[in-house]
């Protein structure tokens, strides 16, 4: 009764003027701008779309469009309504993105947009709304990750994402939040009480630890809640729910997850990180990049991938595997440089890089291995394109190289060009390079494999010293 006398009210009021400046009109109804603080207009049988002009009461505390017929986007205006500590535009028919302006409303303790059309990303900005205790975004088509910002919601009680597309996997740290994960009992009504749902998404596994195996509570303050510091109690056989925090989740589209913690997955196996010491993977066919994860195995000792079709570049992390003493990549199809990190595999004696298509100079820091270099069954790069100079403790034993791509820079170090003087002009040349990003090794002056401001300074330096 109280509804429809609203509606008949708002009825013989509709196309009034309102004063200009001073009040706002929305669906036929003006209201003091100054004065306003609270709108109630659930279940009032309102259509179209919400006004922008709604974002002019600024002074609004209060904004509750509950179960009507509202269509269109929830206007960018709405963020200008940075008084409001309850939002409620749940059980309409609104569409489009939920606006990132809602992050400005910092006030906010309670936002409900449950069951509308909303489509897009949660956005991140929602973070920003540190007072809410109360925030349900359930049964929309919202896609996309849960943003790791959500864990800045310290006082959040109620999160409801359940019945949407959200994909990926559940940011760790919403284990931040001060939920009750396992749920608790309304004990009016005698039913189960949910805090936390995200049933019927694409949520991919691994679970975040506060998600599952939890216990339920003991109500020490026989509210029906939980609340911080009660006491989980083990009342099941198991003495855990088995993942009923996470409900349905449509898993077809999640990578699977290969191999379990401890272990690295390479080519389809999983290896234990500290138990591998031998990775004999030769002629097996493998292609693709060599994976950085490999860099894990810190305990190898030796590294046999000769002879498959492996491309792309050897990972400069390749400098983590310290207790190498073998490394065989030979017969590959292996290619840019060699990584300067190589010279941290100091107890190295067997290196062979035989037939790829390495390019680049040899960087200097090889020269920290104590190998015997001159024997080719200790080390091979023959048949690469590598280019000289090349370091002096191999300079004798590099083998066939194709240096028909090899760019020959003056003996004058520094000297981009070649008049056999490191002067100003190289200078202004290095600079030139560096801001159109096409330097090459001959204006890497001190030799770490980059052309930047460093080289600048030791050409300066030369040019002083001399």
């Amino acid at each position: 009764m109280k509804n429809l006398f609203k509606i008949l009210f708002l009825s013989l009021i509709w196309g009034q003027d309102c004063e200009e400046g001073v009040e706002v009109e929305l669906w036929g109804w003006c209201y003091n701008i100054e004065e306003t603080t609270q709108l109630e207009l659930s279940n009032s049988g309102l259509t179209g779309e919400i006004p922008p002009e709604i974002g002019d009461l600024i002074n609004l505390t209060y904004l509750n469009l509950l179960s009507n017929e509202l269509t269109g986007e929830i206007p960018v205006e709405i963020g200008n309504l940075t008084n409001l500590t309850i939002l409620g535009l749940m059980d309409n028919q609104l569409t489009g993105e939920i606006p990132p302006e809602i992050g400005n409303l910092i006030n906010l303790t309670y936002l409900n947009l449950y069951s509308n059309q909303l489509t897009g990303d949660i956005p991140p900005e929602i973070g920003n709304l540190t007072n809410l205790w109360y925030l349900e975004l359930q049964m929309n088509q919202l896609t996309g990750q849960i943003p790791s910002e959500i864990s800045n919601l310290v006082n959040l009680t109620i999160l409801h994402l359940n019945d949407n597309n959200l994909s990926g996997e559940i940011p760790g740290n919403i284990c931040d939040l001060t939920i009750d994960w396992s749920g608790g009992t309304d004990l009016i009504h005698e039913i189960p009480l949910r805090y936390f749902d995200v049933d019927n998404n694409n949520l991919c596994p691994p679970y975040p630890d506060c998600l599952i195996n939890q216990e339920p509570f003991t109500d020490v303050n026989n509210n029906g809640i939980w609340d911080v510091g009660e006491p989980f109690e083990d009342t099941n056989e198991s003495g855990y729910y088995d993942e009923d925090q996470i409900g349905y989740q449509d898993t077809s589209n999640c990578e699977e997850l290969l191999c379990d913690d401890g272990y690295v997955e390479l080519w389809g196996q999983c290896y234990n990180i500290e138990e591998t010491t031998v990775l004999d993977l030769g002629g097996n066919q493998l292609s693709s990049e060599i994976p950085s994860e490999i860099c894990n195995l810190t305990n190898l000792t030796e590294l046999e991938l000769g002879g498959n079709q492996l491309s792309g570049e050897i990972p400069s992390c390749i400098g983590n595997l310290t207790n190498l003493t073998f490394i065989h990549l030979e017969y590959n199809q292996l290619s840019g440089g060699i990584p300067s990190e190589i010279g941290n595999l100091t107890n190295l004696i067997w290196l062979n890089f035989v037939h790829n298509q390495l390019t680049g100079e040899i960087p200097s820091s090889i020269c920290n291995i104590n190998m015997n270099w001159s024997n080719p069954d200790n080390f091979n790069i023959y048949e690469n394109q590598l280019c000289p100079p090349y370091p002096e403790c191999i300079e004798d034993y590099v083998g066939e190289q194709d240096t028909s791509e090899c760019i020959e820079c003056s003996e004058t170090n520094g000297d981009l060009n070649n008049d056999n003087i490191l002067d100003i002009l190289d200078i202004v040349s290095t600079v030139n390079c560096i801001l159109s990003d096409s330097c090459d090794e001959c204006s890497d002056v001190n030799d770490d494999e980059i052309t930047n401001i460093l080289d600048i300074v030791e050409m300066i330096n030369i040019i002083l010293d001399n």
